[in-house]
């Protein structure tokens, strides 16, 4: 059995029989279609989510160095950081934005339907990038952990 879960929901835990695999990964993401078909997803994923966003949950087992583990867990909340990094990135210019277009809606200033329409839509951005900011952040604060165990592991035994 192979279990996984998401980045943005970690309570999430998709179990399917078999290892880690293409196929695997596409019964895990058959399962998050259900979840999600259900409403049950707490979070919205990106259009283009793809299998190989799944992460594994691996089992703690008895032949593995709680060092190692240790390793393994920084590297994935830095890869995590990253992700989270690219993703602010892409959205706060666009966010940005919109939200000088929130303004409009505090004047006295006459506003069309389309300007109306145009900003609900910039809203789902707005949530977006303000939902991906808190991430990256909170993220950011569990990674220099992961940076300074990274750092001891990488020490040459002459220093």
């Amino acid at each position: 059995m192979v279990r996984y879960t998401l980045v943005q929901s970690p309570e999430i835990i998709l179990t399917v029989p078999g290892k880690d695999s293409n196929k695997a990964r596409e019964k895990a993401m058959d399962k998050l279609m259900e979840i999600m078909e259900a409403g049950d997803l707490p979070t919205e994923l990106e259009e283009g989510f793809s299998p190989q966003q799944l992460i594994e949950v691996k089992e703690p087992s008895m032949d593995t160095a709680s060092g190692e583990d240790t390793i393994i867990e920084a590297v994935q909340l830095l890869s995590n950081l990253a992700t989270l990094k690219l993703k602010v990135q892409d959205t706060r210019t666009e966010a940005l934005e919109v939200r000088k277009l929130v303004d409009i809606l505090f004047s006295d200033q006459t506003v069309s339907e389309e300007e109306i329409s145009s900003l609900k839509e910039g809203f789902k951005v707005l949530k977006n990038f303000a939902q991906a900011n808190l991430r990256y952040k909170d993220a950011r604060e569990k990674a220099e952990q992961a940076r300074e165990v990274l750092d001891k592991a990488l020490k040459s035994p002459d220093n």
